[in-house]
């Protein structure tokens, strides 16, 4: 992590700044909710001494009317404090989820690595929660210190004896508190790490449930999620036991407190040293102290979860992403000219490539981990270890990936659909002056759109499961057409659909795209059949490149890869 990368205590201290005015405007309602709720124990002690043991009519009322106005004080308060306590957790939540999501979707990608999306989504969901509770725990913190100060202030006009119990007896308890939090923190970041790992496992297995059920899978995905799910549990239950332990050691503590305020206040009533009113108001005031101490704990309760979600936003918050934003400016116009030089990435290695302005060129990799990683440098996911493509001329790695989206699509072999209509996903990337019906007509989607009972209106459910597999391939090779990018790659488009409709797709994608660079990474022939040429990449190398029929001919290798 270098010096700049955010640590827990900076998210932290990020969601609090941002909601500053918030938070201190809850507490200081809030404290004058606490404030008004330690008056009204010395108000009644006030209104035994100077109306019923005088038997004052005019007094009795006189206080009973300021005690039911600190009554609705306190009310309105606590109404409007705990609003603006809400508000500000809600709000930092929410910022909190808004910046996780702008790292995911980085253009420099990285965050993803090595987390399930499930796990992502539980970091962007709990624990930006947990972390946004923190705002509402330091009003409450605030408000409940404040409650204890009012009490301090009023025992201490009553009898000094009294105010020091108070006063001292508290911080013996917060820093009990404070030590007791700190199993509670370590436990509860383990149960989130396990929860999030659970919910990830969750929706692997729902993704993929179709493949599962088709392979006889289910009861080996059932025993894998059952150990997840036990190991989630059995975190979930020892962080359920360090709060319990806390709650309780502190709520045993804070009654041995609360009655030492009382045994002390009985022997100077007994002694005379305070008057019958005075002693009320001291036992009141004991029991009213139960409230701010049991806040006091519930809030480092929340501190520490806190920290510990904190500190997992932090992580991806801080990974460094995978490839970083160059300098240089983007061709203009961009002609389409891709060039590789001595590329070597995973399994690739010195592969030179020319491809032409306006070529459709297709690349038959006969290792498949071949195809993703040339797919990997095209789309600048990664840099090549060694080596650099170039785009007119100018290398991708001195590009802004971000900017190199808006002209150069890769458009992979398992890209989803996103939930809406069929139109909308196709014109998802598309420009406004795009023309998504010849994207559609292009890609075969026309003719699943006929099928369909509301057309191209038609409602897509999440990820596109609604629709067949070839269905889907078509609806997503349309979308990456309607793009209209100057430098189009695309990977096995037509895996799910049947020879004759593979047969029109590629004709369409030659129509659609031509005059545009395209390259086809694919074995379909019916695909290599409409290109210019194809590049032949085995073992990591080209090996050879030549006109799809030529090649047939001539390569063994190509016609296992093709053909077989």
């Amino acid at each position: 992590m270098s010096p700049s990368s955010p640590s827990g205590r900076d998210v932290l201290r990020e969601s609090v700044g941002g909601q500053r005015g918030r938070v201190a405007l809850s507490a200081l309602l809030g404290s004058g909710h606490q404030i008004g709720e330690a008056l009204v124990p010395a108000l009644i002690g006030i209104v035994i001494d100077r109306a019923v043991t005088r038997s004052d009519s005019g007094a009795l009322v006189l206080w009973l009317t300021v005690l039911a106005v600190v009554y609705v004080g306190l009310a309105l308060s606590f109404r409007f404090g705990a609003w603006a306590g809400e508000l500000a957790a809600v709000q930092a939540e929410h910022t909190l989820r808004v910046t996780l999501v702008r790292r995911v979707l980085h253009p420099g990608g990285g965050a993803e690595e090595g987390r399930l999306p499930g796990g992502l989504a539980n970091i962007a969901t709990e624990d930006a929660k947990r972390v946004g509770a923190v705002n509402m725990a330091l009003m409450s913190g605030i408000s409940a210190l404040v409650g204890i100060v009012t009490c301090a202030v009023v025992l201490l006009r009553t009898s000094i004896t009294l105010g020091l119990v108070v006063l001292l007896g508290t911080p013996v308890l917060l820093w009990l508190g404070h030590l007791l939090s700190k199993p509670l923190e370590a436990r509860s970041e383990a149960e989130q790490e396990r929860a999030a790992h659970a919910s990830a496992v969750a929706a692997d297995l729902v993704t993929g449930l179709r493949v599962l059920k088709g392979i006889g899978g289910e009861s080996a995905a059932i025993a894998r999620y059952r150990t997840t799910s036990r190991d989630s549990l059995r975190a979930t239950l020892r962080a359920a036991r360090a709060q319990a332990f806390q709650s309780g050691t502190v709520l045993t503590l804070t009654g041995c407190l609360i009655a030492a305020v009382a045994l002390v206040g009985g022997r100077l009533a007994a002694q005379g040293s305070i008057t019958l009113g005075q002693l009320v108001s001291a036992v009141g005031l004991a029991l009213f102290l139960l409230g701010p101490l049991e806040v006091l704990a519930w809030v480092n309760a929340e501190l520490a979860q806190g920290r510990a979600s904190a500190a997992r936003i932090a992580e991806v918050l801080a990974t460094a992403p995978a490839v970083t934003a160059g300098g240089a400016p983007l061709p203009q116009p961009v002609r389409g000219a891709v060039r590789l030089r001595a590329l070597s990435h995973g399994g690739l290695r010195d592969v030179d490539l020319d491809i032409a302005p306006g070529e459709l060129l297709g690349v038959v990799a006969t290792d498949p981990a071949d195809a993703a990683d040339l797919l990997r440098c095209l789309s600048r996911r990664a840099d090549p270890d060694t080596g650099s493509v170039d785009l007119d001329g100018v290398p991708l790695r001195d590009l802004d990936p971000a900017e190199i989206r808006t002209v150069m699509l890769v458009a992979e072999h398992d890209a989803d659909l996103f939930e809406g209509t069929v139109h909308g996903n196709v014109t998802a990337a598309a420009p406004g002056s795009g023309d998504p019906e010849r994207a559609m007509a292009a890609a075969g989607v026309v003719q699943v759109t006929g099928t369909l009972p509301d057309g191209a209106r038609t409602a897509v459910s999440e990820r596109g499961r609604s629709l067949s597999g070839g269905q889907r391939q078509r609806v997503a090779l349309a979308r990456a057409l309607a793009a209209d990018r100057p430098v189009l790659v695309v990977h096995d488009p037509t895996t799910a659909v049947d020879a004759v409709t593979e047969a029109r797709i590629a004709s369409g994608i030659r129509e659609i795209r031509r005059g545009r660079t395209t390259v086809l990474v694919t074995t379909s022939p019916a695909l290599l059949s409409v290109t210019d040429r194809v590049v032949l990449v085995h073992a990591g190398r080209v090996t050879d490149t030549a006109p799809h029929a030529e090649l047939v001919r001539r390569h063994e290798t190509y016609r296992a890869a093709v053909l077989a």
